[in-house]
């Protein structure tokens, strides 16, 4: 095994430069769980040969930083399949190139079927990854909404998903209000102080859910359901990231790219705090961003839907990495609490809101909801019933306020 002459396409270094990332310093002791299909037996040889290559320091079975199981955790792998192996390798070779400190845990569904796909999803959880990216969607279905309750609702956990390859358009579970819906862009270097330039990438998926309900962190006007995407990176396959993939290099491209670079980029930025859901982080300070303007992925109304502009857009979300800080809570607490009715009964269903941000209780009542530090007015409310209010709800770091509502 030797380190061949650099091969084409976009390596770690690129990457860390494009994005500004920590990756010599960061990531170490954190896991990135990548679920895919079917089996890759020369799975770990091959990531050797990437990370010798660009001189990353070693990740084996041996040194206990990768793994590689089926979904329920054993070595009954499933059969190999050609197809799925470049996927596989792809997302091993990115998660190396953005956090090389990282351990890794290949999970290998049975098949690409959905129950197969979300078995390995919960199964990475229940091997303690904080970090798991998904490299697949399908057409959005009703369906969809039991699906991600039972398969893609982690707290406490980041979940990447590419949001697409077929241009504008939305595909389930990027579509997830619980997930962060990673999108796509051409990158090129250029002579500016960054020292590159992205774009819209015109196959990124994006748009607006026929189905998800738009999560309280999503503020954008022109689509009343989810919204995707929600960050993004490279993508194009004019602008490739180079992968070894049985016996050989080749360059790849699609949100199969972006996606568990997004997921190393978490990592990078350290484990997420329990209960919080990472999809939002972003949003509490997109400047922390590389707003990516120009390109589009098709046609529609209205246009930010499909074109990369200034601010908020479907293609590239937010924007791509500028260093981790939009990847971290950043100062955040939690307001939890009760909603029951006069008779002190308790209250299912209510909408209680701090500041922008809401939740509904569940059966029992109770309701939590992750806010940044500050102080707010809360407010919980149900149809048929007098809302009741309180104001001057002061949440610090790492503070849980408790707040209930009669």
């Amino acid at each position: 095994m030797h380190a061949n002459a650099a091969p084409a396409g976009y390596g770690p270094s690129d990457l860390g430069s494009a994005y500004n990332l920590p990756s010599g310093t960061a990531g170490d002791g954190q896991t990135v769980a990548i679920v895919d299909a079917y089996d890759y037996p020369n799975a770990e040889e091959e990531l050797a040969i990437y990370r010798q290559q660009y001189g990353l320091p070693a990740c084996t079975t041996a040194n206990g930083c990768f793994r590689r199981v089926d979904q329920r955790g054993g070595t009954d792998y499933p059969a190999p399949n050609s197809s799925w192996q470049h996927e596989e390798a792809l997302d091993l070779d990115m998660v190396s190139a953005v956090c090389p400190k990282c351990h890794i845990i290949l999970i290998e569904a049975d098949d690409p079927q959905v129950p197969n796909m979300g078995a390995a999803v919960n199964q990475a959880v229940a091997l303690g990854a904080k970090f798991v990216s998904n490299s697949y969607g399908a057409d959005e279905d009703p369906s969809e909404l039991e699906i991600d309750s039972a398969y893609y609702d982690h707290p406490g956990v980041v979940m990447t998903v590419s949001s697409g390859d077929y241009g504008y358009g939305v595909e389930f579970p990027a579509s997830s209000p619980h997930v962060t819906a990673v999108g796509g862009t051409s990158l090129q270097r250029d002579g500016s102080t960054r020292g590159w330039t992205e774009s819209a990438w015109n196959r990124a998926g994006s748009g607006c859910s026929a189905y998800e309900a738009k999560p309280a962190f999503q503020q954008d006007s022109g689509c009343a359901n989810r919204t995707v995407a929600d960050v993004s990176a490279v993508a194009d396959l004019n602008t490739p990231v180079a992968v070894y993939v049985q016996g050989g290099w080749v360059v790849m491209g699609g949100t199969s790219v972006s996606s568990p670079i997004i997921a190393g980029v978490y990592a990078l930025a350290g484990a997420p705090r329990e209960g919080s859901y990472p999809n939002t982080f972003p949003y509490k300070d997109s400047r922390a961003l590389n707003d990516v303007s120009g390109g589009a992925n098709g046609q529609c109304t209205p246009a930010y839907l499909c074109q990369g502009g200034a601010g908020y857009d479907g293609p590239t979300g937010l924007g791509s990495p500028n260093g981790i800080a939009a990847f971290t809570a950043g100062a955040t607490g939690s307001v939890t609490g009760t909603v029951t009715d006069s008779t002190g009964k308790a209250l299912p269903g209510a909408q209680v809101k701090v500041g922008d941000l809401s939740a509904n209780s569940d059966s029992a009542g109770h309701f939590t909801l992750d806010v940044p530090a500050g102080v707010y007015s809360a407010t919980a409310s149900k149809f048929g019933y007098q809302a009741a209010s309180v104001d001057g709800v002061a949440v610090g770091d790492g503070q849980t306020v408790t707040e209930n509502f009669c």
